[in-house]
């Protein structure tokens, strides 16, 4: 975490106690994209724990990569649980690195806005995980994904449980640029 950024969050007036609580957080860029973004596919609706059952079963049955996943038969792909629904997804996407040549560095040279918009034209990638994707695997220092359950939750621990999407998503401007450093703090409240 940059200094900037932690000093920056810690003087909110109601952020700031869990920033200094826990310290300066870090957002490190994903090694592999593709297997982030199968990763976050996985965990897609199912609890913590199911995604890593499912996500080591199908480490060990196939290779994840773009390749590998499309030469991979469908049986295999749902004997490591993944359900038809998602054996659809994360062939759309693997289908989409192959065709796109998607690598962190062609994304770096796009806005998060249009980072959104690649992933999301990919069915099973919606607004979330795509949001995801800029936090984990491209690092972006400024997100902030009102779209996730713990985010929401951090949200009405520090402001109460009657602010909206859209009072937060307002609220969460006086982090700017810094919100996704800001996102982490809000899940530690949660945790």
């Amino acid at each position: 975490m940059s200094q900037d950024a932690y000093d920056h969050l810690r003087t909110d007036p109601e952020l700031g106690t869990v920033v200094e609580e826990h310290g300066a957080l870090e957002l490190e860029p994903a090694d592999d994209l593709f297997e982030r973004l199968v990763r976050s596919i996985v965990s897609q609706q199912v609890s913590t724990s199911a995604a890593t059952a499912i996500r080591e079963r199908l480490y060990d049955a196939v290779e994840i990569t773009p390749a590998a996943i499309l030469a991979a038969d469908e049986s295999t792909l749902r004997d490591a649980g993944l359900s038809g629904q998602k054996v659809g997804y994360v062939r759309n996407v693997a289908t989409a690195f192959e065709e796109h040549g998607f690598t962190a560095a062609y994304f770096d040279e796009l806005s998060n806005e249009a980072v959104v918009d690649e992933l999301t034209d990919i069915k099973g990638i919606g607004v979330w995980t795509a949001k995801m994707q800029l936090m984990f695997s491209l690092a972006r220092p400024d997100v902030f994904p009102v779209e996730d359950l713990g985010i929401r939750n951090g949200m009405c621990a520090l402001y109460g449980d009657e602010l909206t999407r859209g009072e937060m998503v307002e609220t969460a401007e006086r982090w700017r640029p810094y919100r996704s450093y800001a996102s982490l703090y809000l899940w530690r409240t949660v945790d």
